[in-house]
């Protein structure tokens, strides 16, 4: 259990690699609250981003100016036109030894998903692609509106033995970091998978993540190419959302993909990048973080996100004991978030409703809790939740990091809340 002492001298380290990354910083005061953290660091994203605008004010869409190569912190950038042909070298947002190759970079996590979905029907055709259950409702909306040569299958039951059946369609399996807990631990204890791709959503786990590790030797062991997809203004930020930014990562390709037995998918980084030029969802240079490749970074994210897993298993217990008949999905395998139910059911109305009113009634209160819509924050997010397999409505609570006295007091407030409120409607 970290101390309140620890808790601000970690965060003031944040908030110091931050600051050294500013051409011409201000002075920087040793944090106070809770409070006093979540504003400096706000107020130092924001200003090394008009620092990259001010000094790189001649990176417009268009290299209009002499050839001298753009950059953001270890990033660099060489391009005639960004949407169409913006090349980008500088360090992996992942922690990975080997495999990992080309990289794609795209305006969102959903720009790079979405790309690669369409790229897929050039190259692969019609397909099956097999999904977790409670796997990211937006990527199964764009399954089912864009990507319709692609037959989605949901695992719902005996999943390692569907996984291994043999299929005569090409089969691809979207491993979702945002599934449960035991879809997950079941699919990665398969002793083999009769797939020919695994896109893995790697979003809500840590670029540094044991778990990526343990899914990339299982797709070796299973002799699979594998595409990893990502969100990158979330917990690769600092908690700050830094700025919209995704990428595509191809993992072993020469191994499995374009040089194996794969030959379908030689052509699928082509036609990725064709697509991200076609749909406009080219990266901005401005949203790489300078700090990506900084030693500390990596050592300050681990802690962060350590501090998370660690708080979610103690509200993970607590709300099992407490809201015994109001928790929807506790047990997530990236262990960032919880759901609770509503009792009687809650509509899409009745979630946001309850999200927004219990945000404000405890942040009113003094508690470090936001009506936010995204996650790996300093402060809890709480937001409306829609299951696309269940298709059933919640709300979701993201556990932020913070020292354990302060969250455990949150989440006996949160009980409360929620107790009074959820069996009759809430004001907005």
């Amino acid at each position: 259990m970290e101390t309140w002492d620890a808790y601000l001298a970690r965060k003031h380290e944040e908030l110091r690699l931050l600051h050294g990354c500013l051409r011409k910083p201000p002075p920087l005061t040793a944090p106070r609250s809770v409070a006093d953290i979540i504003r400096q660091k706000f107020q130092l994203t924001a200003a090394l981003k008009g620092d990259h605008a001010l000094h790189d004010w001649t990176a417009t869409e268009t290299a209009w100016t002499n050839p001298a190569t753009h950059h953001a912190g270890p990033f660099t950038f060489s391009y005639d036109y960004q949407r169409a042909d913006l090349d980008v070298n500088g360090p992996s947002f992942y922690a990975l030894e080997e495999g990992a190759g080309e990289t794609i970079y795209t305006s969102s996590g959903m720009a790079a998903i979405s790309a690669l979905l369409l790229a897929s029907a050039r190259v692969i055709g019609t397909a099956e692609i097999l999904l977790l259950p409670g796997s990211y409702g937006e990527t199964l909306e764009s399954i089912e509106s864009y990507a319709r040569q692609l037959q989605p299958i949901i695992l719902r039951r005996s999943l390692p033995e569907t996984i291994a059946q043999p299929s005569s369609s090409f089969r691809i399996l979207l491993l979702d970091s945002s599934a449960p807990a035991s879809a997950f631990e079941a699919t990665l204890g398969c002793d083999r998978a009769a797939i020919d791709l695994m896109i893995f959503d790697t979003t809500c786990f840590s670029g540094g993540s044991g778990r990526i590790r343990r899914v990339l030797a299982c797709a070796r062991r299973w002799g699979v190419p594998v595409v990893m997809v990502r969100s990158h203004n979330k917990l690769d930020s600092l908690g700050a959302e830094y700025g919209r930014l995704g990428s595509v990562v191809f993992v072993d390709w020469m191994m499995h993909g374009a040089a194996g037995g794969q030959s379908r998918l030689k052509d699928l980084p082509c036609e990725i990048r064709n697509a991200v030029r076609l749909l406009g969802g080219a990266a901005l240079p401005a949203h790489f973080p300078p700090y990506i490749g900084i030693a500390r970074y990596r050592a300050l994210t681990n802690k962060r996100i350590a501090a998370i897993l660690y708080n979610t298993r103690r509200a993970r217990r607590y709300f099992a004991a407490a809201l015994p008949e109001l928790t929807a999905e506790l047990n997530f395998e990236h262990g960032l978030y919880v759901t609770l139910d509503g009792e009687p059911p809650l509509d899409e109305a009745a979630a946001r409703q309850a999200a927004a009113a219990m945000s404000h009634d405890l942040s009113q209160a003094g508690l470090p809790i936001r009506h936010a819509g995204s996650f790996g924050f300093d402060f809890a997010a709480a937001e409306w939740f829609h299951n696309a397999t269940t298709d059933r409505y919640s709300v979701r609570i993201a556990v932020p990091d913070l020292p354990t006295a302060i969250w455990d007091d949150l989440t006996v407030a949160i009980v409360a809340w929620w107790s009074a409120h959820q069996g009759r409607a809430v004001a907005a």
